[in-house]
């Protein structure tokens, strides 16, 4: 497979109904396009109200109609009642990947203790990954590529590591970063040479 097809999803009653401007899918689009050396990536977003049917309906179209590989939302995670991305993601799920949420909210931690209330799940849909992810561009990118030391050597990783190892195993394409950013990790057995190898 020559291209990765990633769905986007923000969550926001007040930046679906226009009040102010969107800035997850921006920063998730502009995340992805400097952390995947390879293969090509096409994106599907939706913007949408936090209403729990519209989110499994965005959810289960961009996996059944669309084939995405991977979906990342953004937004509805919290404790407020209009919060419900997670409940809209396990009721879709064929299987649930609680890893991700951990992982999330450990790094999260090491930023601010109210990261404890957030709810972010990940889930398997079919061959789709799909991730909650939290609503700040900066906790998005904290969460996905992790903390690094002054060199740049992860001191915690970041859940995109263990992204295109997981989607290899539900049938996905081979996903190549770049190690700046985020190196993936895959057990040797699992690993392809560079194709300049």
């Amino acid at each position: 497979m020559n291209e990765l097809l990633v769905g986007l999803v923000s969550v926001s009653d007040r930046a679906s109904a226009g009040v102010y401007k969107d800035e997850g899918i921006p920063a998730l689009e502009a995340w992805l396009r400097s952390a995947v050396a390879s293969p090509a990536l096409r994106f599907e977003t939706r913007l949408i109200a936090d209403e729990q049917a519209m989110i499994e309906d965005a959810l289960k179209e961009l996996v059944d109609d669309e084939r995405c590989h991977l979906i990342l939302t953004t937004g509805g995670t919290g404790p407020a009642p209009r919060d419900v991305t997670p409940e809209a993601t396990l009721a879709v799920a064929d299987r649930v990947m609680p890893g991700f949420g951990e992982q999330m909210r450990q790094i999260s931690l090491k930023f601010v203790p109210t990261a404890i209330l957030s709810r972010q799940v990940g889930v398997i849909r079919r061959a789709c990954l799909i991730i909650n992810l939290p609503g700040q561009p900066k906790s998005i990118r904290e969460t996905l590529e992790g903390l690094k030391d002054a060199e740049g050597k992860p001191l915690v990783h970041g859940i995109f590591a263990a992204v295109p190892y997981c989607i290899d195993l539900v049938g996905g394409p081979y996903i190549e970063t770049d190690e700046k950013v985020v190196k993936a990790f895959r057990p040797k057995s699992a690993q392809r040479p560079k194709p300049d190898a």
